[in-house]
């Protein structure tokens, strides 16, 4: 069996739920994607990235093709990682991939969100900082190309990318890999604030972002705190609803009848959370005055709640799909896609059930995967790389639950993204290595070389 061959199974086993319910995995906001294109529209609260992005692989025919891509380049990942580990080969890829099946992997893999980008921002730069001398020049454009896209395609990735660079900018301490991860983070910048300038006309990174800055505060209390305190002297749309302010940022958010979306007289508001943005920005900015040790203090309890809370059934219901994905799907593809999407398990609310016995078994493939991972920082003569990538694997991890819940809220989808990397690399540590790690099918003169020290002025720099 050849290289690709495997990959192409690998990413076939990654992607089971979606051969289970007949059709790709999707939530609401997989219709705001859809129609950031087919619309089109700049969504409000959405980068303009993952849209294209699934968009140039669907091309109205069929969302089995984004699927596939998504498939194809977490497997391509999964076997680069490996193979700089240590080696790879078609059969040890199959087992690896088989045994990531049975983790919250696919949940993700198989759902058409930027969910998937969240793991792949991981794996990508910790690759391009620790590993890029095991890797072609061919390899690293195509990571620095996928790191940028994945990055700029959620917001919670931009901090997850930062701590990354930092991380390889301490381990490192080299001009040369540190350009690396931080050219797909500035990559990543750029197309932001140029979407945003063009969709929105704002030069920044997140128009609106205030808005769900402040349904954060308001639910933690902070922020409400600041409102009930400050009206109705300080003449805020929000004073009218001082003292009885949603209580869960999601209602804040999205509950027809809150003020985001509602009126004081009962009148809905369109894009209510965009009009709302510089009235929150505003308040946030107050409320980091008035209680800046309260809020830093809840946001790192909501990240440490979110480290812990990692569950894969909470998109596989059919909440909205109707008036989301359907009215998408209605409007930009054929009768037969339409059909296939309606006879789907998840359309028909049969698909929730799935994850159920396969709880015990991703709780358990996190517990010891991070166990495993911590144990073998302190083994004796884990090479530079692999111990580059298993810290990239545990910051990604810890970075990305700080991000969501101090940022948006404690949600199992947020952390069961990404968390499978523990297990991921438990593995790879764990299985056996099929050849030496001179035996690599494009070894390269800087193998040999620590992967965690900077050069020497008298030697030659690598390629790239």
């Amino acid at each position: 069996m050849t290289a690709l061959a495997s990959i192409i199974l690998g990413a076939a086993l990654l992607v089971w739920p979606a051969f289970v319910n007949g059709y790709p995995l999707v939530f609401s906001d997989t219709g705001a994607f859809l129609h950031q294109t087919l619309g089109p529209l700049m969504i409000w609260d959405k980068p303009w990235i993952y849209g294209p992005i699934m968009h140039a692989a669907h091309w109205r025919s069929t969302l089995w093709l984004p699927l596939a891509a998504q498939g194809l380049a977490v497997s391509h990942l999964v076997w680069l990682v490996a193979r700089c580990c240590g080696g790879t080969g078609p059969g040890r890829h199959l087992l690896l991939c088989a045994a990531l099946a049975l983790t919250t992997a696919p949940f993700s893999v198989a759902l058409l969100m930027p969910d998937v980008l969240a793991p792949v921002v991981v794996l990508a730069l910790g690759l391009l900082g620790f590993a890029e001398e095991r890797l072609s020049r061919g390899e690293r454009l195509w990571l620095s190309l996928l790191a940028m896209l994945a990055i700029a395609s959620h917001l919670s990735h931009l901090p997850v990318a930062g701590l990354l660079v930092w991380l390889v900018v301490l381990l490192r301490r080299a001009l040369a890999p540190t350009l690396r991860v931080a050219v797909p983070l500035l990559g990543a910048v750029l197309l932001l604030l140029a979407t945003n300038l063009a969709g929105h006309g704002r030069l920044a990174l997140s128009p609106h972002g205030a808005t769900f800055l402040l349904a954060r505060l308001v639910a933690d209390g902070p922020g409400a705190r600041t409102i009930a305190a400050e009206c109705p002297g300080a003449g805020w749309y929000l004073c009218a609803w001082a003292g009885r302010l949603p209580a869960h940022s999601d209602d804040f958010l999205w509950a027809p009848d809150s003020p985001v979306n509602r009126d004081a007289s009962g009148a809905p508001r369109f894009l209510g959370g965009a009009l709302l943005a510089p009235e929150a920005g505003t308040i946030v900015w107050r409320t980091l005055q008035r209680e800046p040790l309260a809020v830093l203090g809840q946001g790192f309890a909501n990240g440490v709640r979110q480290f812990v809370t990692a569950g894969a059934g909470d998109t596989l219901g059919n909440q909205h799909l109707d008036v989301t994905v359907a009215r998408m799907l209605a409007l930009g593809f054929g009768s037969t896609e339409q059909r296939r999407f309606a006879a789907s398990r998840q359309a028909r609310s049969e698909l929730a059930e799935l994850a159920v016995p396969l709880a015990w078994l991703h709780t358990a493939g996190l517990l010891v995967g991070g166990v495993v991972l911590l144990w073998s920082l302190a083994r004796p003569g884990l090479d530079p790389a692999t111990r580059g990538l298993v810290l990239a694997v545990l910051v990604g991890v810890a970075a990305n639950a700080l991000a969501t819940g101090a940022l948006s809220g404690v949600n199992p989808r947020y952390q069961a993204r990404i968390a499978w990397l523990l297990p991921m690399m438990a593995l790879v540590l764990a299985l056996p290595r099929p050849r030496p790690l001179a035996a690599d099918p494009t070894p390269r003169p800087e193998v040999a070389r620590s992967a965690m020290q900077p050069r020497s002025a008298d030697k030659k720099p690598a390629a790239g």
